[in-house]
């Protein structure tokens, strides 16, 4: 292993400057040459290559984004596309290739490894929907960005007496709107794991209402569909005064948390470690706050789920 690659594919999140910055930098404390991929998978099949050293990872980590760029390449989910990815790949005289990114970005990892090419991921989404890691680079970020906003609407909420409603991202998975939500003291928190009954959060609102609480925040994963409509039906079914706001991708952008920042640089530093030790088709994961490797198709094979007992407790503290 003496030239390595590393390229973040898909949505973008925040962390992932600081895990750039992390295979770079014990890349070369290694003595190995690290090559930056442009944008995600297109750039691997167009061969947009720039070496990087030291110097071109200062002063990102607490950067937003990613200064590799990102993109979703159709050709590269094509066989002639994944072939014509590696021939670039060995052509660069490169060994090893390091993937930042979510779900669809490590089954692309996987199809490089398949392909005889050794290729490592790091989670890298705001969604935390990656099996087989308790925590996902840029969840953290995005679950503050949320509990700002959410603080702000609060304000406005009690200052006219309604019900806000507020999307938030995710896409499948519930965990953004289920910590932001018990963070926030939201009333009910809607996520796609669990089952939700428009009567029982009109009768919670309902309950509030007569002992005096004159405000609420209702939480909606976009997983669960669309806050509009649902702020509509509790507005037939009470006629309170609903208000709806989608964060969008405001949550995605943002200087990284410590967190973010401290897991991204530990997870970008454990991929180069696997590459040096000959392992490929791996995930870098942390569990119980170890940072470990995890085979992708054992990954794949089981199912995220957010922590239901936080849940549970969120509905609890809502009373």
């Amino acid at each position: 292993m003496n030239r390595i690659a590393v390229l973040t594919s898909g949505g973008d999140a925040p962390g992932m400057n600081a895990a750039i910055r992390a295979v770079v930098r014990k890349g070369h404390h290694h003595g190995l040459e690290v090559i930056g991929v442009r944008r995600g998978y297109t750039g691997l099949i167009q061969g947009d290559f720039t070496p990087m050293d030291l110097g071109s990872v200062g002063d990102i980590i607490h950067r937003g984004g990613t200064v590799l760029y990102s993109d979703r390449s159709s050709l590269f989910k094509t066989p002639e596309g994944q072939a014509r990815a590696v021939e670039n790949l060995k052509n660069e005289g490169i060994d090893g290739l390091v993937v930042i990114g979510g779900d669809g970005s490590f089954r692309g990892a996987q199809k490089l490894t398949q392909q005889g090419f050794p290729t490592v991921g790091v989670p890298g989404t705001i969604d935390n929907d990656i099996a087989g890691t308790d925590y996902t680079i840029g969840f953290d970020t995005a679950v503050n960005t949320v509990i700002k906003c959410i603080d702000q609407i609060r304000d406005t909420a009690t200052s006219h007496e309604r019900t806000y409603i507020v999307e938030v991202m995710g896409r499948d998975a519930g965990d953004i709107a289920l910590w932001s939500g018990l963070a926030d003291g939201a009333e009910s928190i809607l996520i796609p794991e669990a089952p939700h009954n428009l009567d029982d959060i009109v009768q919670r609102l309902e309950r509030g209402n007569r002992r005096g609480k004159r405000h609420s925040i209702i939480i909606v994963a976009e997983g669960v569909g669309s806050g509009v409509d649902i702020g509509r039906q509790i507005k037939d079914k009470t006629g309170m005064e609903t208000r709806v706001t989608v964060l969008g991708h405001i949550q995605r952008g943002g200087s990284p948390t410590a967190f973010d920042r401290v897991l991204a640089s530990r997870m970008g530093a454990k991929a180069v470690d696997l590459l040096i030790d000959g392992e490929k088709d791996q995930m870098v994961a942390i569990c119980k706050n170890a940072i470990v490797g995890v085979d992708f198709d054992k990954a794949f094979s089981m199912k995220h789920q957010p922590d239901m007992a936080m849940y549970d407790l969120a509905g609890i503290l809502a009373i």
